[in-house]
């Protein structure tokens, strides 16, 4: 007889993660000896910028890697401020930048402070699928909100007027977006604002892919209020996937609450990380950013001319981030089986739209341009095999 298990039932709620199978596959394939072409996984393919190594080497060899405060070095958040004073003329005081366990540490411990069980937080169908599992940990109910390529595949005031539910305490908007690289216009922006403050709930925007926008002016939504509540990373725009570092910026009570809740779930962000991360803001780092900045645009062109010749519609290029979220309806009618199928047969891994939600879900697919000119060109030509030979309509 099989073991009780006593699981919690929040569980029932997570869906599976399914552009993590599709690299588990793509993985074992790899070790039978396929090549495979990635285009699934929305990490930059860049290794970590050699001045944030050496400063990080450096501070190795002294050997003094201790605790830091909980909500991070007094040094890496004065650094950000001036970093938001130097590129937006924004004045962020020290008492309401924080730093974190990566973007999703923010977020988590931003929730626990905010959410009571029952809350309820609106966002966007298409989203990024762990934002709203994180909102379901901490006891909250998420309302996902269809939007499509109308809106850019963002939430507007209107529409979120239109579905404004009772007992919503947060709207969470992420611009640039995963998985369609949108950008929340500005003025958008300010009317969601006006929307949220009167009603008395909190705007959380994700803006980890800030700094990789392409053609249009960059913003931070903290210009609009300091009220609005802002996620970030070292992750995308510095290349520091791994080092597991992101930030935010709160009202001081906010920044606070976050502050006791990481005293005892993190106790502290990665030390190494954040002394590493105080070389991601100097001179010669950021013009090696820039350059990759460059290549990205680069690719996301290619693709974007290439996709739609293949049978792929497109909303339009993306403002931002390194995606291009693709209309397949013509080519098949279940995006995840025809990833799967295209994985077996051709060795191209992309991302089905499953898992950014249920709106539209089995009509698109996420490319992720994060490999380098030369694969995603051998990727379009695989592509072009795979729906000349008619495996995805089997």
């Amino acid at each position: 007889m099989e073991s009780h298990r006593p699981l919690s039932s929040r569980l029932d709620s997570i869906s599976p993660f399914h552009v993590m199978d599709i690299l588990a596959r793509a993985k074992t394939l790899e070790s039978e000896g396929r090549h495979i072409v990635h285009m699934e996984v929305g990490e930059p393919d860049f290794p970590t910028p050699e001045p944030v190594r050496k400063a990080a080497a450096d501070k190795l060899a002294e050997g003094h890697i201790h605790y830091t405060p909980a909500v991070g070095m007094n040094s890496l958040r004065e650094r950000i401020s001036r970093y938001y004073k130097d590129r937006f003329s924004l004045e962020i005081s020290l008492d309401c930048v924080g730093l974190s366990t990566g973007a999703s540490g923010a977020l988590q411990l931003l929730l626990a402070a905010l959410l009571e069980p029952g809350d309820r937080v609106l966002m966007s169908d298409p989203g990024y699928p762990c934002n709203r599992h994180i909102v379901t940990l901490f006891g909250g109910s998420t309302s996902l909100i269809a939007v499509g390529a109308e809106s850019r595949f963002q939430l507007t005031a209107e529409i979120l007027a239109k579905n404004w539910r009772s007992g919503t305490k947060a709207v969470m908007l992420a611009s640039p977006a995963n998985p369609t690289g949108a950008i929340i216009p500005y003025q958008s922006m300010q009317e969601i604002y006006q929307l949220v403050s009167t009603q008395g709930a909190v705007l959380i925007v994700d803006e980890i892919y800030q700094g990789l926008t392409y053609g249009i002016e960059d913003y931070c939504a903290a210009e609009i209020s300091p009220d609005i509540v802002v996620i970030n990373s070292f992750s995308k725009y510095f290349g520091m996937t791994g080092w597991r570092l992101g930030w935010f910026l709160a009202p001081e009570w906010l920044l606070a609450a976050a502050e006791k809740i990481a005293q005892n779930l993190f106790l502290a962000p990665p030390t190494l990380a954040q002394y590493a991360a105080l070389s991601a803001f100097h001179t010669e780092t950021i013009e090696i950013l820039e350059a990759r900045k460059n290549e990205f645009a680069q690719r996301l062109d290619l693709m974007a001319t290439e996709l739609p010749s293949l049978g792929f519609e497109l909303a339009g290029k993306p403002d931002g981030a390194f995606y291009l979220y693709a209309d397949c309806h013509r080519l098949c009618g279940n995006s995840l089986q025809f990833c799967q199928q295209l994985l077996e047969h051709e060795g191209v891994a992309i991302t089905p739209g499953i898992d950014f939600g249920s709106y539209q879900a089995d009509a698109f697919v996420r490319f992720a341009c994060t490999t380098e000119q030369s694969q995603l060109r051998l990727g379009l030509k695989r592509i072009k095999q795979f729906l000349a030979s008619g495996a995805h309509a089997a």
